[in-house]
């Protein structure tokens, strides 16, 4: 399964305003994606799931899904600051 290994880039963590902009991102894909911070794994289309994720400014998340291009765009975003 691809995976990708980022950085968290929003001020504020992935928390409201950048867990749901994931959450929609991720539910346009059809594959599953997964979030995961020490090895507690999330699905990536859940704003709710992705906040207990308790990922904060430069915590390191891992991206998983069987489409790669789905890990890229969410990977992606994640290292943005989201906050805007």
């Amino acid at each position: 399964m691809p995976s990708k290994t980022v950085v968290v880039g929003s001020t504020v963590g992935l928390h409201a305003r950048p867990a749901a902009l994931i959450a929609a991102a991720a539910g346009e894909f059809d594959d599953d994606i997964f979030l995961s911070v020490d090895g507690d794994g999330v699905d990536a289309a859940s704003s709710l799931l992705i906040m207990t994720l308790g990922a904060e400014l430069g915590a390191i998340v891992t991206v998983e899904s069987d489409n790669g291009e789905a890990v890229e765009a969410i990977a992606s975003m994640i290292e943005q600051n989201l906050d805007g």
